[in-house]
Parts: structure tokens; C-alpha cells; sequence
């Protein structure tokens, strides 16, 4: 029995793999010899090209992009299973991207690949290849760190600095270190709700712009000024029901103190501007306490919410405009903050629109932040002041996505796409609701919308327009030249210095690139206004503007990144280069040099003079027996005291008398010092005879008796004991007369030591100019 149902199990088992295998046997037998062979000797061509290439995400273009050019596909592995999203993800940068809202369609796309043998059949040759190239949608799906040199893929490492909506806020506050110009130029203001001093700066930041707004009121409701009657024809009748209060506030009225109150701020914001408040102590009581802040901001939201009017508010119109006159020229953000004070609130690291709701309410915005402990630990939100009056197309709200690349980070190279396209809203604009189809122009969200009937009909109903179809409407309405003279330039100029920010964050490679798109608001001036920029944006073909659009974005990557390497004079399609770094140039590193040159110092020492003893020689004459004489001293170093050494005399020679008839010139011969001791004559001591060396005279005399002194290091001649000796190098014959009986030989005789003048020492002739030692020979006298 045991046996038997072993046998079955084993029947059972093996039954199924049998099946298996004869079913590939079958798909085997099928393959066309003509094609797999064509196959080998294509992927043969690429391995040894490295052109092997890994994609994980729904590009389509990218494959088709990659096979025309001779690369093959090796397929990345994906888990069958959806994992389930970790809460701790939501602020990592893989979740920048908004590429996944449109998987359907690329997998569609994927399954239409996988249908063509002969490129399946390449995959499977290369299934244990290494790849050469990654396109992927999350950052973190291959590591940069493991790849090597010759590896390219579609990411860096630690692009979150920018790509999320905390790093954005944070890395724009350092602008005024890589460039002179200001953020709140092109960026909203923008604060993290997280963070304790983010948090008082937002609450004082709301609380002026309410200031702001309510003088912003007076002034478009009351003061009759073309300018603001223009602004406020759209935003107060129709916008904030400024024109009918609602019934419970008909018989109310604010009091005119709110006026004053907004007044006595602004000009304290002012004054601390130009330091005024430099004296001004902690313990000062504030100008409005937290109780009168409370009843301010109620009354305000009773006149810009709720209809209510001021009493009296006409008295104020000039002083309002002064005002505001003023703010402007220190709030570049003045003409977009509207009446309504809204701010708009962002989770950290969330694309598509997802989790962004508007408020106007400060205690609302406080309280969703204290109701969540982990926004206040982690800074997992950010409130950024909404654009409330933005430039409007047949009254309907739209932002601009625009595409740009990344070469690489160091030098700084970036290229940006000549097309973009807009997307609306499918509601009429209007600040008197706060819904996400009226306030967010994402697709993502407007999808889910039907088109309101309030809308105007001018608009396409897939709710997209092309470049081209925006500059028609711009055209008609006599602005055509803003295009390039200012919407193109200010989003230029927004891409480069926010990417200078972060460039010391981001890990730059040299194999890498990354194709980016950032959003925009245009104001009413049609000056862009930055919103966020996304790591790995959509490339789904969701509407007909997408679907002509993206699909050169991604083939002109391809021209940039691969075909540019090759060849750099190729066209690039729609990218064009906006900004290179100039080059640094990095020192050759060679090594520590280690090698101190110079002399050491020494302690100073008190210079000794010693006592010059001279002996006068006697006259020499015919006679033999006079001698010519020299004395000299010598200098004993130590703790004896000084004294006079054995005066010693110059040898006699027999035949001949020398006479000095000039001063020797003495060369020096110091030890190696930075300087030159300079000696004064009446310091020094005349040489020792014996230290002399006779055997390079050219005439024979008798050795003193004792015998020579020899120099050592001990009595060398220093910068603190200066010792002098003579040396005759050389004593030749220069020059021989003769004249009757008399036989004359001149010699020259080279010295050497402190340069000394010695005839006054050495002869009794002092005037004579010649270097000379003069033998003279004649008949001895009777």
C-alpha cells in the first residue's frame, strides 16, 4: 500500500512537469532556424556594443526608441503581488513621481511588445547579460551606487531636495548663496507646519496678508482707481459676493479700528525692514496681543467672507493706497494674494494632486497641524500661499507643464524642451469655493470631473491645450511677444536657480540623466510662477495633446543622452542647451609635500670683539738678514679668558725679499647662511702664518717650528664669531723684468675668508694699488 502510493504521488507529480516540458518542446520545434539565427548574431552585436538595456514602467517609446538604435532588452523581474505601501514611503523621493496614473495603458503596451517573437527570443539570449542602460519610474528601483562607469540610468541619487515639496521650500531659502536674486519672485511663499519656527513665521505671515487683503478691500471697493476697479471687477462681484451680505450680517457693521489696526502692522513690518526695531526689546509689548489678533481676524473674515462693510472705511482710501504702495515695493507677491488670504496645503513627498486641500482659516490650518502628532515630528506637510489671482483663460484656471533634462550635475548642464502643454479646470474660477476641481489643474484629478455647463465652450473638453493653442490665444488678445520675451525667460531662469540650490545635495554621475517637469502659474503680468517639480513625470498618452507631445519628449531624450554621445552636432529634437557650467579646474593632486626649507634660528648671542695685535715688521733691505715679520692672534673660544698667542714670524728666505706693494683683497668663504656677515676692520684678527699653506708656493722656505693650527668647525668663522684666516691659494709668476742686475718676479696670490683691507697691516707702503707680491734678486751688498 505504501509502495502504491509512493507510485501515485509520484504520478501525480511528475505528470504536470511532463506536460510542461512537451509543451515548450512544441513551442521549440516552432522557432524559424532563418530567425534565430538572425536573433544571435543581433544580440551578439550588442553585447559587444554593450547595448543591453533594462526597462521597469509603462514606456512603450522608450523600447521602440532603444531597439531601433541596436539595443536589446533584458527584462527586469516584477513582483506579481502589489506591495502594500508603507506609511514611512510617503516621504521618500520614489514617491515623487506622477508617472503611475496611467498604468493600464502601458502594460497594454508591454503585452503588444511580448507578441513579437523574434524580439522575445533576443530577450531570453540576454537574460544573463548586464544591462547598460536602466529606464526606470522609481529612483530607488536600481542602485546608483552598484552600478559602474559605463551604466547609465534615468536617475540620481538624492534628487529629493527638489523634487518634493519640503525640499523645494527648504533649498529655496539659500538662493541668495548661488545667485542675486530672490525667491518670492518666482516662488510662492512657503512654509513647513512641522517645524516650530516655520510655524510662527506662517501665523505672522497670515496674519499681515490679511492686513494686506483688508486694505487691498478699501481701496478696490472705495477708491474708484481704474487699476484695482479692473482687478476687482472679477474678484469682487463675482468672486468674494462682496455686493450681497448674507441675511443673518445685513444690519451689521465692522467698526473702523480693523483699519487702523491693519495701518499700525504694516508699518511695523516696514520698519523692521529698514532696522528700525533694532532697540526694541523682547519683553515690548506687542501691538496686537493674542486676544485682539482673534477678534481682528473674525472681523475680517465678516468682511471678506461674509459681506460685512466698515463704517466709515471712505476716509481711509488715500492713506490705503500709500500704503499698499509701499508693501509692494518690498512684496514682490503682492499683486497674487488677492482678498481671500487662501493658502494652500501640500503633503512633503505627493504628486497628482494627492492630499492638497485649500483653507483661508488660520485656526482651521492649526488645528488639522495639532491633530496629527506625526506632521509636527516628521514635517510631513508644507502651507504655501495660494495664487488667487492668476492669469485666467475665458475666466477658467490652468497651470503649464514644462519639461526639462538633466545631463548632468557637475558642471551644471541642463535642456529644456521648446513645447509644453496647459492644463484646466473643469469649473469656472472662483475663490468664494475652495473644491479641488475649481483650485487643482492636474489631470489625475480633473479626470473624475465632467466639464461644468458654466464653462466656456471655447475650452476642448479633454481640458488640454498645446503651446501653440495658447499663444493663438495670446495673439488675439494683442500679447503674442510675452511669450518669448517673458513667460519662455522667467521659466528658465526659475529651473536654473532651483537647480543650483540643490546641486550640492544630489549625487552626481556621470552616466546619469534625468528628464524632469516642472509646474506653473502664469499671473496676470504672465509672469510664471513655479508650484512643484516632478521626478519621472507622466508620459501616458491621456489626451491628444499628450499623445503627440510625449512621445517626442521621450525620443528626443534618447537623441540627447545616446545619440549626442556619439555624435555632438546631432539634432536634439525639441531640447535646446539653456545653461552649462563654466568647468573647474581641479589642481593635479601630487602628493604631501613635506620638505621645510630654510635655516633654523638661533638664540642671539652678544658679538665678542677681540683685540687686534699687530706687529710692525722692520723695514725690509738688501740685507738677508732682515726678516719680514707677521703677528696675528688667536681667538679661544670657552669660559678662559682672552689671551695673546706667540707672535710668530714669517719665514726667511735666504736669496729673496718680498715686499707688499699693494692691499690683498680677501675673498670670503662662509658656511651657507641667508645673509652675509659684514665685518668692520678694526673686529678682526690678522691670520696665523702657519695657517698658510707652504706647499703651493712655487719658492722653497723653512717650516715654522711649531706646528699648523688646523681649522675645525669649532672656530670657522660664524655670524656670532667671526675668525679670520689666510689662505694663498695660488702664487705664480704674472710677470718678469729685467733691468741691469736686478731680476724682478711679480706673483699673484689668491685669499680667501672676510673681505679685509690688510696693507696697512702687512706693509709699510699703504698707497700702492697693485695686488702683488714683488721678488727682488740682485748682488748681495759688499
Amino acid at each position: 500500500m505504501v509502495q502504491a502510493s509512493y507510485q501515485a504521488f509520484l504520478y501525480v507529480t511528475v505528470q504536470p512537469l511532463e506536460g510542461r516540458a512537451r509543451c515548450n518542446y512544441v513551442n521549440l520545434r516552432m522557432i524559424n532556424g532563418d530567425r534565430l539565427k538572425t536573433a544571435k548574431t543581433l544580440v551578439d552585436k550588442a553585447i559587444k556594443e554593450k547595448k543591453v538595456f533594462s526597462v521597469l514602467g509603462p514606456y512603450p517609446v522608450i523600447r521602440a526608441g532603444l531597439r531601433a538604435r541596436g539595443w536589446v532588452e533584458r527584462r527586469l523581474p516584477r513582483p506579481s503581488v502589489p506591495q502594500p505601501r508603507r506609511r514611512d514611503l510617503e516621504t521618500e523621493v520614489t514617491d515623487e513621481g506622477d508617472s503611475s496614473d496611467d498604468d493600464d495603458l502601458g502594460e497594454e503596451g508591454e503585452r503588444d511588445d511580448e507578441a513579437d517573437d523574434l524580439y522575445d527570443l533576443m530577450t531570453r539570449l540576454v537574460r544573463n547579460e548586464m544591462p547598460y542602460f536602466y529606464w526606470t519610474t522609481k529612483r530607488d528601483s536600481i542602485d546608483c551606487r552598484s552600478l559602474r562607469k559605463d551604466q547609465m540610468t534615468n536617475h540620481y541619487a538624492k534628487a529629493g531636495s527638489f523634487t518634493t515639496k519640503v525640499g523645494l521650500c527648504m533649498n529655496l531659502r539659500n538662493l541668495q548663496w548661488f545667485d542675486a536674486a530672490d525667491p518670492d519672485t518666482f516662488f510662492p511663499r512657503c512654509y513647513r507646519l512641522g517645524a516650530e519656527n516655520d510655524k510662527h513665521a506662517f501665523i505672522e505671515d497670515f496674519r499681515r496678508t490679511a492686513c494686506t487683503s483688508l486694505l487691498l478691500y478699501v481701496l478696490e471697493k472705495y477708491g474708484g482707481d481704474s487699476e484695482w476697479e479692473r482687478t476687482g471687477e472679477v474678484y469682487d462681484a463675482k468672486s468674494h459676493g462682496l455686493s450681497k451680505p448674507r441675511k443673518q450680517y445685513a444690519n451689521q457693521r465692522v467698526g473702523i479700528s480693523i483699519i487702523d489696526n491693519a495701518l499700525h502692522i504694516c508699518q511695523e513690518y516696514l520698519n523692521s525692514l529698514e532696522h528700525c526695531d533694532i532697540d526694541i526689546t523682547l519683553e515690548t509689548i506687542p501691538t496686537l496681543s493674542e486676544q485682539q489678533w482673534k477678534v481682528f481676524l473674525r472681523n475680517y473674515y465678516l468682511v471678506i467672507h461674509e459681506g460685512l462693510t466698515i463704517e466709515g472705511c471712505e476716509a481711509y482710501v488715500e492713506r490705503c493706497k500709500c500704503m499698499l504702495e509701499q508693501m509692494s515695493r518690498v512684496c514682490p507677491q503682492m499683486e497674487t494674494d488677492g482678498l481671500c488670504n487662501i493658502w494652500i496645503i501640500k503633503p512633503g513627498a505627493k504628486s497628482r494632486g494627492r492630499g492638497i486641500m485649500c483653507m483661508n482659516r488660520l485656526d482651521e490650518i492649526l488645528s488639522l497641524v495639532n491633530a496629527d502628532h506625526g506632521i509636527m515630528k516628521d514635517s510631513k506637510w508644507v502651507v504655501q500661499k495660494y495664487l488667487e489671482r492668476p492669469l485666467l483663460v475665458h475666466d477658467t484656471k490652468f497651470d503649464v507643464r514644462q519639461w526639462f533634462l538633466v545631463t548632468d550635475w557637475n558642471p551644471l548642464t541642463v535642456w529644456f524642451y521648446r513645447e509644453c502643454y496647459l492644463r484646466f479646470s473643469t469649473q469656472p474660477y472662483s475663490t468664494h469655493t475652495l473644491d479641488s476641481s475649481v483650485h487643482l489643474c492636474n489631470n489625475s484629478i480633473q479626470k473624475h470631473f465632467q466639464p461644468s455647463p458654466d464653462r466656456s465652450p471655447c475650452l476642448p473638453a479633454e481640458c488640454m491645450w498645446s503651446c501653440s493653442q495658447f499663444r493663438s490665444w495670446l495673439a488675439a488678445s494683442g500679447q503674442d511677444d510675452l511669450w518669448e520675451g517673458v513667460v519662455v525667460p522667467g521659466m528658465q531662469k526659475a529651473v536654473i536657480q532651483t537647480l543650483l540650490t540643490a546641486q550640492d545635495s544630489v549625487e552626481s554621475r556621470k552616466a546619469s540623466f534625468e528628464l524632469y517637469g516642472a509646474d506653473f502659474m502664469l499671473g496676470r503680468d504672465l509672469r510664471p510662477w513655479l508650484l512643484e517639480i516632478n521626478a519621472s513625470p507622466t508620459m501616458a498618452p491621456s489626451t491628444g495633446v499628450t499623445a503627440r507631445l510625449c512621445p517626442a519628449v521621450q525620443e528626443d531624450t534618447l537623441r540627447v543622452v545616446l545619440d549626442r554621445r556619439c555624435d555632438r552636432n546631432t539634432h536634439t529634437g525639441g531640447f535646446q542647451l539653456i545653461y552649462r557650467q563654466a568647468a573647474v579646474e581641479v589642481p593635479q593632486y601630487l602628493g604631501v609635500n613635506l620638505l621645510v626649507e630654510g635655516t633654523s634660528i638661533r638664540r642671539p648671542r652678544a658679538p665678542v670683539y677681540k683685540p687686534l695685535i699687530q706687529s710692525h715688521p722692520d723695514p725690509l733691505s738688501k740685507s738677508s738678514s732682515h726678516k719680514s715679520s707677521l703677528i696675528s692672534s688667536h681667538c679661544i673660544s670657552g669660559k678662559e679668558n682672552q689671551s695673546e698667542e706667540v707672535k710668530k714670524a714669517w719665514p726667511t728666505l735666504s736669496s729673496r725679499e718680498f715686499t707688499l706693494e699693494k692691499s690683498l683683497i680677501f675673498q670670503p668663504k662662509l658656511r651657507k647662511c641667508p645673509q652675509r656677515l659684514i665685518l668692520p676692520s678694526t673686529c678682526c684678527v690678522l691670520p696665523s702664518p702657519a695657517e698658510l699653506h707652504p706647499q703651493k708656493l712655487s719658492h722653497t722656505h723653512t717650516q715654522p717650528d711649531h706646528p699648523p693650527t688646523h681649522r675645525t668647525r669649532s672656530n670657522l668663522p660664524s655670524l656670532y664669531r667671526p675668525t679670520l684666516s689666510l689662505d694663498v691659494i695660488n702664487l705664480r709668476p704674472r710677470q718678469t723684468l729685467t733691468s741691469g742686475r736686478y731680476k724682478h718676479e711679480t706673483h699673484t696670490v689668491n685669499t680667501s675668508y672676510p673681505v679685509l683691507r690688510m696693507q696697512k697691516y702687512l706693509s709699510l707702503n699703504h698707497r700702492l694699488t697693485m695686488d702683488t707680491f714683488t721678488a727682488r734678486e740682485g748682488p748681495k751688498s759688499s
